[in-house]
């Protein structure tokens, strides 16, 4: 094998511009955006009700077998870990919150409601009092 007969890969494996494969993609071709495909205009209310309607009876029921965690918050303290580990049986933790002061009921930890401590046969209880609305839609 000669000097002359040997060639550089790197020079065999790229073609000219000139002889491009038609595949390539050329930057001229993403200049234009393509036209949007012609469809019927929908109305977002048509588009509303047949989600209502697909919604079924059988849909709903699963949706209310998913348990959720409800917590009745009495009231919250601060302290260092220091006081934290002095305490022991029967010490007393002083709360937030005023006897008879509106307890937060959560449900997923996200505020869902305030309510009133109450006793039901020998347990305890909330009564819902107020119901906080959600700021997300």
């Amino acid at each position: 094998m000669s000097d002359q007969e040997t060639t550089n890969p790197t020079e065999e494996a790229t073609p000219p511009a000139e002889e491009a494969a038609p595949n390539d993609l050329q930057l001229a071709e993403f200049d234009d955006p393509p036209p949007p495909p012609e469809s019927p205009a929908q109305d977002p209310m048509a588009i509303n009700d047949i989600m209502d309607e697909d919604i079924s009876q059988k849909d709903l029921d699963a949706v209310y077998d998913i348990p959720v965690q409800v917590s009745a918050v009495l009231g919250k303290a601060e302290m260092q870990v220091s006081q934290l580990l002095k305490l022991g049986r029967g010490a007393v933790v002083e709360l937030d919150r005023k006897v008879g002061e509106a307890i937060d009921i959560y449900v997923n930890n996200r505020l869902v409601a305030r309510g009133e401590v109450v006793v039901v046969d020998e347990r305890l209880g909330v009564t819902m009092t107020e119901i906080i609305k959600s700021d997300q839609s």
